[in-house]
Order: structure tokens, then C-alpha cells, then sequence
């Protein structure tokens, strides 16, 4: 249905109608100019004027809501028995199976599976489905492509007290956690109200961790369990060794007493790589290294006293500060320490004084990284002071290779796990650098500004792509690197291999030359002391110093004869008449007498 209203208004309401019609211009008033008035006008001189000539602009702002993911997790167990049979009695569920394997309907059902399942087999062994056609194939050599990174993700430490990332560890499946521990390391020095968590972070949650430790003391470092990614090893500030099961929650699963822990802080913690996966070993500055099995974590199963000294005395040991163990060489275990000295220890030998095999000298510090090459485990890297080294453990002198000596302090190290040749260091002026020694071996390939504060800890990802640090601030930076830097080149292994043996050929010749040279001298003051009544001849001073003058003095007038004869050779002829013909005379003799004057003034000069 449709509704019209009309409004009624008379025609005399509306006003007069407008009626327009054309006519000439007419003239109204006409003013002419008085020049009076221009007296009483003041000029501005100059005159600003403004003009806006930008397109007028708006803002508006949209904050979205951020989706939060959260993790959970099911529990299955066993079920489907009937209710008059108990599956924790082993008798009854055996009962029941055997009468269930009688029944006639049990055997045709098992028996249509058994077929579907056979069929599904032989297709499995005739195709395999995860077969790698490309494996044996050298990866394409990146070479168009300059070293870059970029930051993906920040974590920042949710406490109010900010403390140092001191340790990183990544999950060992896929590599989607990534757990840090926090703590103060400054002696006495700790703020009142500091936290004692440590956390582990989803990539993709930057903003709240996952997973919260609740140590009773601050954890200096953190491990996964490469067996098992639901444990975690934590070395603890006043010495302990704590151990984390995530599906029970953030307290301590297991920890070890104080009476049988270290002494100093636990700097070094790595799993070993057992059958049951449950073994591990830690190492502290109080010169102790400790083999642990985390199922009875009372006491240590072992003990190690870092005296090379090798009388096995815990007063003359040094500090352990990093560890390195290779599942390959599973006898041997290095020990970086306080005093710059690598440990080279064997772990199957009988005697403390067995167990330290040999050292290696060359920093000026604490050596702070220790690590073997992925991909040549006779070559090791170690970071310390203001250098970083490779060694090789065919020569224990000093260092194949090492970098220059920076202006900041270096903290951390490691080796990339794709590319034997790369490896990244991190220093006290927040940068972050990556060394590619068959690139560049003076510089750094890539040298980048992470952040203001310092970076304490450094740990790459299993790939190579992603670089975790962790800053004095407790915020740690994910970094990925450009796909040069993290993917094999062709020839890389062989070219790196080539490097490692000629550096360590070059020291070996270098070492046989300084042994020799040290024996020679040897040689010498023991000559010495064997022939005291030899009586070298006395050197006359007055006589050395003449003898000096007057080597002085010969080289200066060997010097002025030789400009006075090139001298003469450039003189022009002079023609001289004469009454009975015109001789032409070479000026020698201006030139002989010149040489006599100076003959006479380096006479007078000399003191004899």
C-alpha cells in the first residue's frame, strides 16, 4: 500500500516572479582617484604570505584483535575392555583374549584385515614413497646472491628486573621452541626481587612464553634432550643440576643435592648420546667436570679434576667455562677454561692423570665457545678474549687459523651445521658477524648491528636459516640468513678440507723451525757453562765508534765522486783561441780543482 501526501500552497505565498531581460551596460557611479589618500597609506615591505599547496590528509588507525594460540594437550590410554573386566588384572585381560580369539566372527574380521594389509605392504616395499631421487646431487653454488640477514622475532624477558640471555637451546623436533635461560652472572651483584625463571617460547608467540622454569636458583644453561624433547637439562648459579619434565609441569622433576654438586656456577651442560638417553656431564669454574644420570641425580656418577698438572688436586685445577663432546668420538670430551686453555680429556681412561691427554694455549681469556667442525671433527673453533681460533688437533703449539683482533670483547661461537666453511661470533658491542673463510678470510662476510646492549649467547638452528642471540638485557633476536650463507656450495667440503690441511702443514713446518731454533740456543748456553774459562776479547768502544766513522765517511765521498763525474760529463765545451789554431779544452780543470777543495773539507772533518 502506498501512502502520498500532497502539500497545497497558494501561488501568491511563493514571492514576485522573476523576470530577466537584456540591456545595455549602464554607468551608476563613477569615483575618480584622490591622491591624498596615498599619502596616508604606509607600504610593507616585504610581505609574507602563506600558502598551502598539500593535499589535505587524514589519519585512521585499526587495531585488530591479535588471535592467541594456546597449546593442549589429550591423554590416551587404554580402553574398550567390558565392565566386569579389570585391565589391571593381567589374568582377567588374558581370559578375555583368549575367549575373544575363538569367536568365529574375531578370526573373519582378522583375516579381511590381514589381506587389506598385505596388499598395503607389498606396495610399500615395491615404491618407497620417501624416496630422496636428488640426494646425490651437489647443491647449486650461490654466488649472485650478497650475505644478508634479517630480524623475524624479538622475545623479550616478561620481568620487570631485566637479566642476561646467558643460554639458548633449540626443540629438537622441527625446531619450533626455543628455550633461554636467564640469569645474572655479576657476583654479589644480583637486584633484590630478581626472578629465578627461565622460559621456553613458541616462534610464533613472541609475546608470552609457552612454557615458564621455576629453578630454585637462576639457570646459567639450559639443554634439550636430543632423545626426548619433553626433557630439559638446567645447569643452576649455586652449582646444581636440575632436570625438567614439560608434561608435568614447570617445577624440577629431578635435582641433585647440594652436598655432591658444584662449588661455582654450572657454565656447561651437554647430553650424551646413550642408549637410554638419560645420561649427561656439566662443567663448572671450580674445576670439576661431573658425569650425571638424570634418573638417580643424588650424586655424580663421575668426577673429573681439570689439573693439568695431572696430579688430580682440585686446588691446582682450572676453571672450566664451555664443553664440547662429539657423538663420534664418544671417548673424548674438550674443555675450554678460565685461564684460555683448551683440555683435550679421554673419559675411558683409568688415572685422573690418564684422563688429560693434552692442551692447547692461545687465548689471553676465558674461552667462552668450543665447538668442533660439523663436518671435520679434528678441527675445533674456539672464541675468547678479542679473536676467534681453529685448531687442529694434529697441531697443539698454536692455532691453523684465527681471526684479527676486534675493538669489542668476543662472547660467543658456533659453526654453521650446513656450510663447513661459515661460522658466527658475537661480540660485546651488540653485533653479530659471519665468517666465511673460503670467501674472505681478513673480514667478516657480513658483520650485523642485532643491538645497542651487549650479546651474551649465540645458538643456529639445525638448518642454518635461523640464528638465535640472546642480549645482556635478556631479549633474544631471531635472525634469518640469506640462503647463500645457509645452503652448501659445490666443492665447499673438499675446498674446506684443502684449507684445514695446508694451515696445519704450514704450522707443523713453522713448529719444527722454532724446536730446531730452541735447541740450537740450547746448545749454545749449555756450551757456555761447560767452557766458563773461554774469555770472549774485550771490545774497544773508541775503536767501534771510528770504525763506524770512517765507513761513514767512504760512503759519502764514493757518493760525491760519482755526482762530480756525471757532473763533467755535462759540461759544455769551451773554445779557446789560439795564434797558431783554436784548441778545444774540456773544463777539467775547474773541475779538478773543485774536487781537491772538497777533499781537503772531508779531511778536515774526519777526526783521525
Amino acid at each position: 500500500m502506498e501512502i502520498v501526501y500532497v502539500y497545497v500552497k497558494k501561488r501568491s505565498e511563493f514571492g514576485k516572479q522573476c523576470n530577466f531581460s537584456d540591456r545595455q551596460a549602464e554607468l551608476n557611479i563613477d569615483i575618480p582617484p584622490n591622491p591624498e589618500l596615498a599619502e596616508q597609506f604606509v607600504e610593507r615591505n616585504p610581505v609574507d604570505k602563506a600558502i598551502q599547496c598539500s593535499t589535505s590528509m587524514s589519519e585512521h588507525e585499526a587495531n585488530t584483535e591479535r588471535f592467541e594460540m594456546e597449546t593442549r594437550g589429550v591423554n590416551h590410554i587404554e580402553g574398550g575392555w567390558p565392565k566386569d573386566v579389570n585391565p589391571l588384572e593381567l589374568e582377567q585381560t588374558i581370559r578375555f583374549r583368549k575367549k575373544v580369539e575363538k569367536d568365529e566372527n574375531y578370526i573373519n574380521a582378522i583375516t579381511q584385515l590381514g589381506s587389506i594389509m598385505e596388499h598395503c605392504i607389498k606396495q610399500n616395499n615395491a615404491i618407497d614413497i620417501y624416496q630422496e631421487y636428488f640426494d646425490d646431487e651437489d647443491a647449486v653454488e650461490v654466488t649472485e646472491e650478497a650475505p644478508s640477514a634479517k630480524t623475524i622475532n624479538v622475545f623479550r624477558d616478561p620481568q620487570e628486573i631485566k637479566r642476561s640471555a646467558t643460554h639458548l637451546s633449540w626443540h629438537p623436533d622441527g625446531n619450533r621452541k626455543l628455550a633461554v635461560a636467564y640469569s645474572c652472572l655479576n657476583f654479589q651483584r644480583a637486584p633484590e626481587g630478581m626472578s629465578n625463571e627461565s622460559y621456553i617460547w613458541d616462534l610464533e608467540n613472541p609475546n608470552r612464553p609457552e612454557v615458564a622454569l621455576k629453578p630454585s636458583s637462576p639457570l646459567v644453561t639450559l639443554e634439550y634432550n636430543p632423545k626426548d624433547s619433553h626433557v630439559l637439562l638446567g645447569g643452576c648459579y649455586n652449582g646444581q643440576i636440575a632436570c625438567w619434565d614439560t608434561r608435568k609441569g614447570s617445577l624440577v622433576a629431578e635435582l641433585s643435592t647440594i652436598e655432591f654438586s658444584h662449588r661455582d656456577p654450572v657454565y656447561g651442560t651437554i647430553w650424551l648420546q646413550s642408549k637410554t638417553g638419560t645420561e649427561c656431564f656439566s662443567a663448572s669454574t671450580d674445576g670439576q667436570v661431573m658425569w650425571w644420570d638424570i634418573r638417580k641425580m643424588s650424586e655424580p656418577t663421575e668426577v673429573v679434576v681439570m689439573d693439568i698438572t695431572r696430579k688430580g688436586q682440585l686446588e691446582n685445577a682450572l676453571g672450566a667455562i664451555s664443553l664440547e663432546f662429539e657423538s663420534t668420538l664418544p671417548t673424548k670430551f674438550m674443555v675450554g677454561t678460565e685461564q684460555g686453555i683448551v683440555i683435550s680429556c679421554n673419559r675411558k681412561a683409568k688415572t685422573q692423570a690418564e684422563k688429560i691427554v693434552c692442551t692447547f694455549s692461545g687465548h689471553h681469556g676465558p674461552i667462552y665457545a668450543l665447538q668442533r667442525n660439523p663436518f671435520s671433527p679434528k678441527n675445533f673453533l674456539t672464541v675468547g678474549d678479542w679473536t676467534a681460533r681453529i685448531w687442529s688437533e694434529d697441531s697443539r703449539e698454536s692455532s691453523i687459523m684465527w681471526t684479527k683482533y676486534h675493538m669489542a670483547y668476543l662472547t660467543d661461537g658456533a659453526w654453521s651445521p650446513v656450510r663447513p666453511a661459515v661460522f658466527f661470533t658475537t661480540k660485546m658491542d651488540g653485533t653479530l658477524d659471519i665468517w666465511d673463510f673460503v670467501f674472505k678470510q681478513c673480514d667478516p662476510a657480513l658483520s650485523l648491528k642485532v643491538c645497542d646492549e651487549a650479546l651474551f649467547s649465540l645458538r643456529v638452528q639445525d638448518n642454518g636459516c635461523l640464528i638465535a642471540c640472546g642480549s645482556q638485557l635478556g631479549t633474544a633476536t631471531l635472525l634469518e640468513v640469506s640462503s647463500g650463507l645457509c645452503t652448501l656450495q659445490r666443492n665447499e667440503k673438499n675446498t674446506a678440507s684443502s684449507i684445514f690441511e695446508r694451515e696445519t702443514r704450514r704450522e707443523k713446518i713453522l713448529e719444527a723451525r722454532h724446536r730446531e731454533m730452541r735447541l740450537k740456543e740450547k746448545g749454545k748456553a749449555e756450551g757456555r757453562d761447560d767452557d766458563p774459562r773461554e774469555e770472549q776479547p774485550a771490545l774497544n768502544l773508541e775503536e767501534l765508534v771510528s770504525k763506524a766513522e770512517e765507513e761513514f765517511f767512504d760512503v759519502i765521498f764514493t757518493e760525491l765522486k760519482r755526482k762530480e763525474a756525471e757532473a763533467t760529463k755535462k759540461k759544455p765545451k769551451v773554445r779557446r783561441p789560439s795564434l797558431e789554431t783554436d784548441e778545444e779544452v774540456e773544463g777539467e780543470d775547474g773541475g779538478e780543482e773543485e774536487r781537491d777543495e772538497r777533499e781537503e773539507e772531508v779531511k778536515r772533518a774526519r777526526p783521525w
